[in-house]
């Protein structure tokens, strides 16, 4: 679990994960999912240390699963597909199971949610499959 390749893996996807994360809901679409909230459930001032220790931990449980998921097949390709997974369990199984118990996003924004968080998910897993490639025991 806290191989060489598991916590490089985990620091490129954390720095990717935040910054564009960031990218992403703080810029990028945040005017749409206002537009599209029922309920205004955002801190006025985001408390960064908690994104940034939910993303650190949040990449190293992915990089673990992946390590064991890939079984020493490693590719941007392979990454991408793991992380296009766990998109659909988060965005769309997830998502979905908000918009049934909650009120805080109209339908419109939890499947633009969905699909965001298909990519964004697919290009952290490419990027931890990179890290993996690159780190991994070379075969003479």
């Amino acid at each position: 679990m806290f191989t060489k390749q598991n916590l490089l893996a985990t620091l490129a996807g954390f720095a990717v994960m935040f910054l564009l994360g960031y990218a992403i809901w703080g810029i990028a679409t945040a005017d749409f999912f206002e537009a599209h909230a029922l309920k205004n459930v955002m801190k006025e001032t985001p408390d960064m240390l908690f994104i940034a220790l939910g993303n650190l931990i949040g990449v190293f449980a992915l990089s673990s699963v992946y390590g064991k998921w890939a079984r020493g097949i490693h590719s941007a390709k392979e990454g991408f597909q793991f992380g296009v997974w766990i998109g659909v369990f988060t965005g769309l199984g997830m998502g979905l199971l908000n918009y049934g118990t909650t009120e805080m996003m109209d339908l419109t924004g939890y499947i633009a949610e969905a699909v965001i968080e298909i990519v964004f998910y697919g290009i952290i897993g490419a990027i931890i499959a990179i890290v993996y490639k690159a780190t991994a025991v070379k075969k003479s």
